[in-house]
């Protein structure tokens, strides 16, 4: 099996609520602080000599060697590798570069690498090719996917994750329909400042791809390589260590005739050649220019000292530890300990007293935030406390926001009794019990999840009315609103529902078996 791709940064504009883990916008820099502070003590010491001073090349170097110059044979070695490997790995949204489609073609080309891009963030490759072919299948332009909902949409998308990218490329296609004459723009500036979810990087790419524009890309893969290539060791999501690898990274497709296969070169080359934990320096194109790989051959020597002009010390790196490495860069980062939180999950199951009958209440997140336009089923979220300890009321509380004709907290010790009012009469379905079925543990980039969840069981003889909320709606005969529906047994796994809400099912349906 092959090295996979995988995005492990994004840039500060492309954050989200799923990503906030790798949001660049909360760089902590207290380490670099320090450093910074010995620096300027080295640099007020060395005015004290000629205006230069000795510094030992494992803890001081010049800041040049992180600029990237005389690019023109790096990029034809760069350019004759991807020639040979571009097709490898049958993607389908890699194709050459044709300077002969007209506005709308080159729109579609646009359209294709967007969707591809998007899918591939914090997704390998091999995943997201049989999700790209169903895509384009079902929305092969941007205009069928305006036309389209966040149910069509997440149904595609199921499987993915980080499902709020699903619902930016809805709301996005949307709005390049209603404004911006159905294409996306035929610029980076424009693009990240109006396409939701389009960042510096995924502009970029789209751009250069595209339209064959000279603009930078710097996803994960990218930032490992050029850190690498420049032996850039600080922060990874610093402003500065930022700026230095852009400035590679441009450095690269500046007055090039083919911006768009360099910066899918350098792509593939960090992911499958420059990979994290076992580089294969033999098979890169660019070793010959390699900082890090020539700094920690067995022929290289850094017990020496070198003389650099103390004003021209690089104050972006830390200190590189002395058994030096290639894959000590890029350095590592601290990564924040996900926050914990208890939700309350309630699996509420309908039965009907004269059939068979068996269904299940879903409901439908926001569509915005984590999880978004998902189903999933009755939740109290971030519990504490007294709610904590009081977990078979629960259900009651949930039944009154969704329910026309709710149980009372005290319905299980009564017996069934109807409501009638001018027109009609309605019964009000009965708790028949509320069992525990245990815990779920959930992990998110940001938040480590615990459902306690229970099993919460009704018994009535005709369907409970649901509140309308925005609007009646109507799917596959199954009664629900925008916000709520009951679903059959058999169509609770086929429902639009994220990997924690399965676990959730298959832990009730454990309970279930242990019980019969």
């Amino acid at each position: 099996m092959g090295p996979k791709r995988k995005r492990a940064q994004r840039p500060v504009s492309e954050s989200e609520e799923d990503y906030a883990e790798n949001s660049d916008s909360s760089y902590d820099e207290t380490s670099r602080a320090k450093v910074t502070q010995k620096t300027r003590k080295a640099r007020k010491k060395g005015r004290e000599n000629d205006g230069s001073t000795v510094v030992n090349s494992t803890s001081g170097h010049p800041a040049s060697m992180h600029v990237i110059n005389a690019v023109e044979p790096m990029r034809i070695a760069l350019l004759e590798w991807y020639d040979r490997v571009h097709d490898a790995r049958k993607m389908p949204w890699r194709k050459k570069f044709d300077p002969s489609l007209d506005v709308e073609g080159r729109a579609q080309r646009a359209y294709e690498v967007w969707i591809s891009e998007i899918m591939l963030q914090q997704t390998q490759v091999a995943t997201v090719i049989p999700y790209y072919n169903k895509w384009i299948a079902k929305f092969p332009t941007i205009r069928d996917l305006a036309a389209s909902d966040i149910e069509t949409v997440n149904s595609l998308w199921k499987g993915l994750g980080y499902y709020s990218r699903a619902a930016r490329l809805l709301s996005g296609a949307q709005k390049a329909v209603k404004e911006l004459h159905g294409r996306l723009p035929d610029n980076a500036k424009d693009m990240e400042a109006k396409i939701p979810g389009v960042g510096r990087y995924s502009a970029g790419a789209i751009s250069s791809i595209a339209y064959n524009h000279c603009v930078p890309v710097l996803d994960g893969n990218v930032h490992r390589l050029l850190s690498r290539f420049t032996a850039l060791h600080a922060q990874p999501k610093s402003k500065r260590t930022l700026d230095v690898l852009w400035a590679g990274a441009e450095s690269f497709i500046e007055q090039s005739k083919r911006p768009g296969d360099i910066n899918q070169a350098l792509i593939e080359l960090g992911s499958t050649v420059c990979a994290v934990r076992d580089p294969v320096c033999s098979e890169c194109p660019l070793r010959l220019w390699c900082k890090a790989y020539q700094r920690t051959q067995p022929t290289a020597s850094h017990t020496g000292a070198v003389e650099t002009d103390i004003e021209e010390l690089c104050l972006v790196c830390d200190p590189i530890p002395s058994d030096e490495d290639i894959t000590i860069y890029p350095m590592k980062a601290e990564r924040k300990k996900p926050r914990e939180e208890l939700d309350s999950v309630n699996v509420i199951e309908w039965r009907c007293r004269n059939s068979r009958d068996r269904w299940f209440l879903l409901v439908r997140r926001p569509q915005g935030g984590l999880l978004a336009g998902l189903h999933e089923f009755p939740t109290l979220p971030n519990l504490s406390g007294a709610k904590a300890s009081n977990m078979a009321e629960i259900p009651y509380t949930l039944l009154q926001e969704f329910l026309i004709h709710p149980p009372s907290s005290h319905s299980d010790k009564e017996p069934l009794k109807k409501l009638a009012n001018s027109n009609s009469s309605y019964n009000v379905p009965k708790v028949i019990q509320v069992t525990s079925a245990g815990d779920v543990v959930h992990v998110f980039s940001h938040i480590k999840k615990t459902y306690r969840v229970q099993w919460v069981l009704l018994e009535g003889d005709e369907l409970p009315q649901l509140r309308p909320a925005v609007s009646e709606v109507k799917l596959n005969t199954i009664p629900q609103t925008s916000s709520a529906q009951w679903v059959p047994l058999t169509q609770v796994e086929d429902a639009n529902i994220g990997t924690g809400v399965l676990k959730v099912w298959k832990l009730v349906e454990k309970l279930w078996t242990a019980t019969r």
